[in-house]
């Protein structure tokens, strides 16, 4: 009863949290919308007939294909995927088999079908895989794939989203999709706070340090081969928060200098060469700008109160948002990159402010804002017009947004289903999905490719 009860409680939660974002955004500007490429009402509808498989051996792994495929579409913001309910019965597996009007029609009212099929022997799957325009069906196909590798869940989703990147390219006039992309986080359901990493839509998690210690804020480099991140290690023998840093390449942590007090929350400069940080290293907690490697290490503030989670603009590199309680509490602030003309970010109400994070374009930034007599929730603002809109309300504490690389969604922490989980929603707060569910995790940061 206890486990329906609570399937049943997320649904509602999920619906009224979409519901509470749509209201919000009712009431913004269309510098939001433009602002996030989540704009068109008028999207393409994409049908994804089911993959036909060659031999009985094939079924799990063409359906695993389908599925991946419709759910990435489904999520990219841009498309409108219906529902396989409103199929036709009978399903192209190749393009001569193809019979555009049976698509065209309603209730499919399709713009474009893919479809194709799925072949396997015990050394190799392949997958043949199309995306036509079924209303001009006497043009070449819009996209047109041959997949083989390794008959595995982990290799067909592989080449799920690699289909789906394609077509979401393809239909954005260019714009990456992001089913392809990772997202690092924190978790300790090993029993020490370790870095994680999983794909985009919460599959394949894995473990990547084993440090046995805490470590926070993992921060992918511009070129995804690297995660900065907070731990705790020894240093003039006292155990501190430090920067470490782990390579993607090699599996191994990065030899990063320590330095005395806590250093945290690192960041990268968009161009990969620089990481800044938050240090206590000459007394106070200011921000530093360091090589890669750590070396020479440049002090950026120089306040009464404590610099923490910077986020360099990754648009212009010019422009660094950052954390400072040197107004009493926890506020936003934005400077230039060499540390010069900090100026505070106004906001229309008192309260707390945490966790600064840049859209890919520039312009807007993503943040947690606990406002007087309320929890953390994620607001996003335009940093040029201070123009605000709250994602979240009423939903536990929502914190530390990441933005996806095609700046249509967000990946965020949130204590909404009790315990403090990961999860990703479309940048106008719509679609909210839970990707972790076992221990707590948090601190997640989305990969720039």
């Amino acid at each position: 009863m206890s486990g329906a009860f609570n399937r049943c409680r997320l649904i509602f939660l999920c619906a009224f949290f979409s519901l509470t974002a749509q209201a919000a955004l009712a009431q913004s500007e269309g510098w939001f919308r433009a602002g996030t490429g989540l704009g068109d009402t008028n999207k393409p509808r994409v049908a994804i007939a089911d993959f036909a498989p060659r031999a009985d051996s094939a079924k799990p792994h063409s359906s695993l294909f389908t599925q991946v495929v419709r759910d990435d579409l489904q999520f990219s913001g841009i498309l409108e995927v219906p529902s396989p309910s409103f199929y036709p019965p009978e399903a192209p597996s190749v393009p001569a088999e193809l019979k555009p009007a049976m698509w065209i029609d309603p209730p499919t009212n399709a713009n474009f079908l893919g479809f194709g099929n799925v072949s396997e022997s015990a050394a190799e799957v392949t997958i043949e895989a199309w995306l036509y325009d079924v209303r001009n069906p006497a043009s070449q196909a819009v996209v047109g794939k041959v997949y083989r590798g390794a008959p595995t869940d982990l290799q067909v989703r592989k080449f799920a989203h690699q289909f789906a990147d394609e077509i979401i390219s393809k239909l954005s006039g260019g714009l990456p999709g992001i089913a392809s992309t990772q997202i690092a986080f924190v978790s300790s359901r090993n029993g020490f706070k370790e870095i994680w990493v999983m794909d985009y839509d919460g599959s394949n998690q894995r473990q990547l340090t084993s440090l046995k210690s805490i470590s926070l804020t993992p921060r992918w480099s511009p070129d995804a081969s690297r995660i900065a991140f907070t731990c705790f290690a020894p240093s003039s023998g006292l155990t501190s928060a430090q920067i470490c840093m782990y390579s993607m390449d090699t599996g191994k942590l990065v030899s990063f200098p320590r330095f005395r007090g806590t250093n945290i929350t690192p960041a990268w400069s968009p161009d990969g060469t620089q990481i800044i940080f938050s240090s206590s290293m000459q007394g106070n907690p200011e921000l530093y700008v360091s090589d890669i490697n750590g070396g020479r290490p440049k002090r950026l503030t120089n306040v009464n109160g404590a610099s923490m989670s910077p986020s360099w603009n990754p648009k212009t590199g010019q422009t660094v948002a950052f954390v400072s309680d040197r107004g009493g509490t926890p506020q936003l602030y934005l400077m230039n990159s060499d540390g010069t003309s900090a100026t505070k970010l106004d906001l229309p109400d008192k309260g707390y402010v945490i966790d600064p994070a840049w859209a890919p374009n520039g312009q807007l930034l993503a943040f947690s804002w606990r406002r007087p007599n309320d929890n953390y929730d994620i607001y996003i603002m335009d940093a040029a017009t201070r123009q605000l809109v709250e994602l979240t309300r009423d939903q536990g504490r929502n914190e530390r947004p990441s933005w996806a690389p095609d700046g249509r969604h967000l990946v965020f922490e949130s204590t909404r289903g009790g315990t403090r989980q990961i999860w990703t929603m479309l940048a106008d707060g719509s679609q909210p999905h839970q990707l972790t569910t076992g221990g707590h995790n948090e601190s997640p940061n989305w990969s720039t490719r």
